[in-house]
């Protein structure tokens, strides 16, 4: 997901200030003292801070703590040849285990077959940036990726050539062997390692890159991911599979309001409880808490379950605090209240009011998102022991670091005495970039004298203590003229705003959720006014898969498949002429100063990539085609994460109002991909979620406290309600020198609009408050 808030805030103003990685050029002794005996390891350094005047750096150059264009990442080859290839992000299901190492050994010519991936701890120091999250990693690190392999190519390349006393010209690196042409001599990896290890680091300027037709690896979409037949057999490690020697299991009592406490507590019957140890206070995080634990009372016991029957019997009085008033209906009726009114303007093209006036027409909407859980399928979970002054902490955590410095924050000690082991995720979607179960199971350690302790959120903790994505209301307008084109658009957006995690103060979204497919939207209306009203938030927010993507791209291409009706247009064709022609339009211009942290000449938003993958799914899903009565299409198209994605979902609604969906179409177009397979896969599961925000995701709340509890009450989709079928449609993107976009999120803004649109198609009602649930039963 989205990098956490105080990462982004510094990444745009304040990146100047920030340290920057280099590549180094390291001295041979240097080098060595970094290796272990008999492998080749890449390493790099740091140079001294940026000058505070050097111009604003973008992407990669401009992400702090270590996001730059060297990823800090090594290489080892042993004896026997088999290459060790560290991965520094956290795998969680998009295949990142695969990729990174993937692009390393492609250009490293190494035989897949005997590479091995390593999971890098927490230490951006040594590995650079570590957050997963922002749909990034591939994007910021496919150079950075292919130079770490090239430059050990070039190592090994060099050792042959000294070896055989012959020009390194005449050698060439391949399929996991370095030859000497003339002679056709060849020498393993294995056999040149320790001598490759005592050649100097290349410089970047000699890296001889790969000409991408000779990719083996990279494009072709032809290798499994790494992990995956240990998935399939249970193997596979997650946080919550930790074990530790003598650990202790715990759970916790969290306050059920947000900025509430522990009035009192009696704990007598829980310590009667056959392999309950301990009860332990955990102190609560004054607002704004940031990713620390709010506090409550933890039970540890000799096992989970005695945990969680401890924790039953435990009689604790809540004070619920200042948020114990807060209600999903009444404050869903206090954002229509603001929707409704003049606010603060984030973009103002034109005159919208004077267009709007002498318009042939007005129409106006408003469409309702309320906040959504994660429910990722393992909850988060870690463990954590304390030995001899230093820290060690397992689990799944998508920004380790974090986690690292949060930990050792909190514990009163240096980061550098704090190691995050970084396990697989069982998903993560942006609940496990916030680090808050680390913490616990640290604190918890601490609290008996540094023995193991794990800590595991139950499905009701992890839906009742979340970080929520928010709740929305979109009030758009539009005049039209005689043809129903638009000619004035209005879009008031309001949200309480992820951060509100950071500051309790803030009350309107950040420009990082304006650049979600609102403030720059690249539709060919002359008058355009954004505004964004005011909304104070009541419990912790934040990001989740797309992010505010999600509620904008619903209302935005809701509504102009509203209008399409009202002009009695086709939605595809009224679709691309609202998008208008190809072009390309400066992000800046449209009022978008993040961009997603990217160069606004690099990644301008392209109307003509937006139009191919409209026209593409459209294409490629048979749009037109004449359906039986009950059966429905609807379109969208959104870009996100520098990416351009648009759906056509296929609806049947029964006379019952029982929605099935017999199939989904969607067209990508995110630049040259490394796993087309990986992306295929992305696709395909974006879907199955959007189908769930669309029809079952909900989050509400009733005297400041979460109303679901479970699986039951708060249901994501199963395979009886999921697509039959699903066809993703990759726009080919070969040429490597073009910039990547995203993968992980954009596949899900365009599904719930598609959706809702195929419904009105199939029954002529307009769905305009997520989620549907039984919004069509009859």
């Amino acid at each position: 997901m989205s990098a956490p808030v105080d990462r982004v805030l510094r990444a745009g103003a304040e990146a100047s200030s920030e340290k920057s990685v280099v590549l180094a050029n390291v001295s041979r002794r240097r080098f060595l003292q970094g290796m272990s005996l008999g492998g080749l390891v890449l390493a790099v350094g740091f140079r001294s801070a940026t000058a505070a005047d050097e111009p604003k750096k973008y992407g990669a150059d401009g992400m702090p703590n270590g996001w730059v264009d060297n990823p800090l990442a090594f290489v080892s080859i042993a004896e026997d040849g088999t290459v060790t290839i560290v991965c520094h992000r956290s795998e969680m299901g998009q295949g990142v285990r695969t990729g990174m190492p993937m692009i390393v050994a492609d250009e490293l010519e190494a035989d897949w077959k005997r590479v091995r991936v390593a999971q890098a701890s927490g230490d951006e120091k040594r590995f650079g940036n570590q957050d997963t999250d922002g749909s990034r990693s591939t994007r910021h690190f496919f150079e950075p990726m292919r130079r770490c392999g090239a430059a050990a190519r070039t190592m090994l390349e060099a050792a042959a050539a000294d070896r055989w006393k012959v020009p390194v010209s005449e050698v060439a690196a391949k399929n996991h062997e370095v030859v000497h042409r003339p002679t056709g001599r060849r020498l393993g990896y294995g056999a040149l390692a320790k001598a490759a290890a005592t050649q100097p680091v290349p410089a970047r300027a000699t890296l001889r890159l790969k000409d991408p037709k000779d990719f083996r690896y990279i494009g072709k979409g032809q290798l499994k991911l790494v992990d995956a037949v240990d998935i399939a057999n249970g193997k596979a490690q997650y946080g919550i599979d930790t074990r530790l020697d003598s650990m202790l299991y715990a759970v916790v009592a969290r306050p059920p309001v947000l900025g509430g406490k522990v009035a009192s507590v009696d704990d007598a019957e829980a310590l009667k409880v056959p392999g309950v140890v301990k009860v332990v206070r955990i102190e609560s995080s004054p607002p704004p808490a940031h990713f620390n634990p709010v506090g409550g009372v933890a039970v540890l016991a000799r096992n989970t379950w005695a945990a969680m029957q401890g924790r039953r019997a435990l009689k604790i009085t809540w004070d619920d605090g200042p948020n114990a008033s807060y209600d999903s209906t009444a404050y869903k009726a206090s954002l229509e209240e603001s929707a409704r009114k003049p606010a603060k303007v984030v973009r103002n093209d034109g005159d919208f009011a004077a267009a709007s006036a002498g318009a042939a027409k007005r129409l106006q909407a408003e469409y309702y998102v309320p906040h959504l859980a994660h429910a990722t399928m393992e909850p988060p979970a870690a463990a954590a022991r304390i030995t001899g002054g230093k820290c060690e902490v397992w689990g799944g955590f998508q920004s380790p670091q974090a986690a690292r410095d949060l930990v050792a924050k909190r514990l009163g000690m240096s980061a550098d005495d704090v190691t995050v082991h970084v396990t697989l995720l069982g998903g993560g979607f942006g609940r496990k970039s916030k680090p808050d179960y680390g913490i616990e199971a640290a604190v918890l350690s601490k609290a008996v004298d540094g023995k193991p302790v794990k800590v595991t959120w139950t499905r009701e903790d992890d839906l009742h203590n979340s970080y929520y994505h928010t709740v929305s209301v979109e009030h758009l307008e539009a005049g039209v003229d005689a043809q129903g084109k638009p000619v004035a658009w209005l879009h008031r957006t309001v949200a309480p705003t992820i951060i509100s995690t950071f500051n309790a103060d803030a009350k309107n979204e950040a420009p990082l959720e304006l650049g979600m497919g609102v403030i720059n939207v690249p539709f060919a209306i002359p008058n355009v006014r954004i505004e964004n009203p005011e909304a104070i938030a009541h419990t912790r927010i934040g990001w989740f898969r797309s992010v505010s993507n999600i509620p904008h791209a619903f209302a935005v291409q809701s509504f102009v498949a509203e209008l399409a009706a009202a002009a009695g247009r086709d939605p595809k064709d009224f679709l691309l002429e609202v998008i208008g022609p190809a072009r390309q339009v400066s992000p800046e211009t449209l009022g978008d100063t993040w961009n997603h942290g990217e160069s606004p000449e690099r990644y301008p938003v392209d109307t003509g990539r937006l139009r191919r993958v409209v026209e593409t799914v459209a294409r490629e899903s048979g749009w037109g085609r004449k359906l039986p009565k009950g059966r429905g299409l609807g379109i969208a198209g959104h870009y996100s994460f520098v990416s351009y994605v648009a759906a056509v979902v296929e609806v049947a609604v029964d006379a019952k109002g029982a929605v099935t969906i017999p199939r989904v179409d969607v067209a990508v177009d995110c630049g040259p991909t490394v796993n087309p397979d990986r992306v295929r896969a992305q696709m395909e599961g974006a879907t199955v979620m959007g189908v769930g925000i669309a029809t079952l995701g909900e989050i509400s709340f009733k005297s400041g406290r979460v109303e679901q509890n479970n699986f039951d009450s708060y249901q994501v989709t199963r395979i009886t309600e999921a697509p039959r079928v699903i066809r993703v449609h990759i726009i080919p993107g070969g040429d490597y020198s073009k910039p990547m976009g995203g993968v992980g999120e954009p596949g899900v803004p365009p599904i719930p609009p598609a959706l809702c649109n195929a419904i009105y198609a199939a029954t002529g009602k307009r769905i305009r408050r997520l989620p549907i649930r039984d919004q069509l039963t009859v």
